[in-house]
């Protein structure tokens, strides 16, 4: 199929974004409209010639504009085959004219019914000629050219003055595909719509695009394809512009998610994140992106080592260089400087390196689906942090811990259950994780041996690594920590632990039926302890 010139355009929009500039174009081009109600008025004020459906019809609009578009001189129009000898035929007989363009979009269904406004009005915004017509103009894309969406006017412009009032088939093919779109995600609001009001029943509708096949899956025998919802444009993975390395695989989307998502809990200072297998191994925050990050590598330099990193600003040389020697799968920011993307590149062809931009804009994801074999679950994102701060300990917790007490929580959402946080306040004002215990049965095993052992391994090698004496004392030694839990205690065994080793804040969500135990367990041993009130499990 070659190119379709437009000689007859049906223009009826809820949308008029552009109507009027578009529709001129079309008239300038000796493009006869044919258009309905409110579109065909707005045209009419605007002094471009428009033809009136029922005067085309010889049928008048009724019953409140439901029937104006059902008719056959306008589906015959759209859908005639125009080499069809027999089509042909018939529209002489009928007097049928084709129409070459369908210019339309659906009443704003969604829109009302997310208003709260009554159900009778909601089912007045179903449209039914609408998608008829969309539908009948994307069956027959082979003749017709069919636009729903007003950011495709401009394109379909410049393409018919360069092709003298042609269409070309490719265009066509691809705004059919758009139109078919559009129509099942409308007829999916009203499906959802209608169960919840009519059988009080939930139904989840999905509709994700531009399926593009990865290499494989979490393994190389397992196939896997990585989908998006248009829809959502804030910073993600899914919006994400890769300027450099090798192709992006499933585990590196899945990190590159994780370690996005938890370094824009950080927003007031420079922040990194180092994600190794979806858990934090490193989070820091620095008065430059160059401190943040040496940080961050310093919470786990083994886990590091190979690790996905996201940043929330854009990378400077500085920055950049903290990662010479060091393996790196990923690494994701807002933009790059440009010299600093020049090293990176050539530090590792294989470096993927990704740009997601402002993370403050776009349409943000607002809930959470997980598939579970034969279902999926769907909930809201964990969004909040804490519900109130109280302190439920004789030991008053310090205003000068809040602060560290804050990240250390932060943190632990993006860390799966159990989780134990040690933070520390590395420099004035400024924090990173020295020990996480991630993934753990137990919290005292999450404490004890991870996250403790993790810290002193890791503070120990950073001692060494700047030749100063490692502090004889041990764990006390090495500073405060803000210790933080993502759920309650069951028993006091965990704070049994943490005095242990010399721990005197914690931040923990509360809850436990045993919680007068944890709390007289905290006063036996002088710990200042908050509470909550919201828990962040993470499985």
């Amino acid at each position: 199929m070659g190119p379709a010139v437009i000689k007859r355009a049906l223009i009826s929009v809820s949308d008029k974004t552009g109507v009027v500039e578009f529709s001129r174009m079309l008239s300038q081009k000796g493009v006869e409209i044919l258009s309905t109600g409110g579109t065909w008025k707005l045209l009419s004020e605007n002094g471009i010639p428009v033809k009136a459906v029922d005067s085309y019809t010889g049928h008048p609009e009724i019953m409140n504009g439901r029937v104006k578009t059902l008719h056959p001189k306008v589906h015959g129009g759209i859908l005639a085959v125009r080499d069809n000898a027999q089509h042909v035929k018939e529209m002489e007989q009928c007097a049928i004219e084709p129409i070459d363009m369908v210019v339309v979009n659906l009443y704003p269904f969604e829109q009302t019914a997310a208003s709260g406004a009554p159900i009778e009005e909601v089912i007045e915004n179903i449209d039914i000629g609408g998608p008829a017509m969309v539908r009948s103009s994307a069956k027959n894309h082979s003749f017709v050219t069919v636009i729903v969406d007003p950011a495709d006017y401009g394109v379909i412009a410049l393409e018919m003055a360069a092709e003298n009032g042609a269409v070309s088939f490719e265009t066509r093919k691809n705004l059919a595909v758009k139109a078919f779109s559009h129509t099942s995600s409308y007829d999916g609001a009203i499906n959802a719509y209608l169960s919840k009001m009519y059988l009080k029943e939930e139904v989840l509708n999905l509709q994700y695009e531009e399926g593009e096949k990865l290499r494989y899956g979490e393994n190389p025998h397992q196939s896997a394809i990585f989908y998006k919802d248009k829809k959502i444009t804030e910073a993600s993975m899914a919006t994400a512009f890769q300027l450099g390395g090798k192709e992006l695989s499933y585990n590196n989307i899945v990190d590159g998610d994780a370690a996005l998502e938890a370094v824009k809990e950080l927003t007031e200072l420079p922040s990194a994140s180092i994600i190794k297998h979806t858990n934090p191994c490193g989070y820091a925050t620095g008065n430059t992106l160059e401190q943040a990050l040496s940080a961050a590598w310093s919470g786990d330099p083994i886990s590091a080592f190979g690790g996905v990193i996201a940043v929330n600003r854009n990378v400077d040389l500085a920055t950049a260089k903290v990662l010479a020697g060091r393996f790196v799968e990923l690494l994701i920011a807002p933009g790059f400087d440009g010299d600093a993307l020049e090293f990176l590149k050539q530090k590792s062809s294989a470096l993927r390196i990704l740009q997601v931009g402002d993370f403050a804009s776009g349409v943000k994801e607002t809930q959470m689906l997980k598939h579970v074999k034969g279902g999926i679950l769907r909930q809201d994102n964990d969004s909040a942090l804490f519900d109130k701060w109280d302190v439920v300990t004789k030991t008053q917790f310090p205003d000068a811990k809040q602060k560290l007490a804050n990240f250390a929580y932060k943190a632990c959402k993006h860390v799966k259950s159990n989780a134990i946080i040690l933070a520390q306040e590395y420099a004035d004002g400024l924090h990173r994780i020295t020990g996480i215990g991630a993934g753990q049965p137990n919290r005292v095993d999450a404490l004890r041996k991870l996250a403790v052992t993790k810290t002193i391994q890791n503070l120990t090698a950073e001692y060494a690594e700047r030749s100063q004496t490692v502090p004889s004392g041990g764990f006390p030694e090495f500073g405060e920590f803000v210790m933080a839990s993502d759920a309650f205690f069951p028993f006091a065994d965990t704070i049994e632990e943490a005095n242990a080793v010399g721990i005197r804040f914690i931040v923990q969500p509360g809850g436990s039926k045993r919680d007068n135990e944890v709390i007289e367990a905290c006063d036996k041993f002088g710990i200042a302890m908050v509470f909550t009130g919201m828990r962040h499990f993470k499985h």
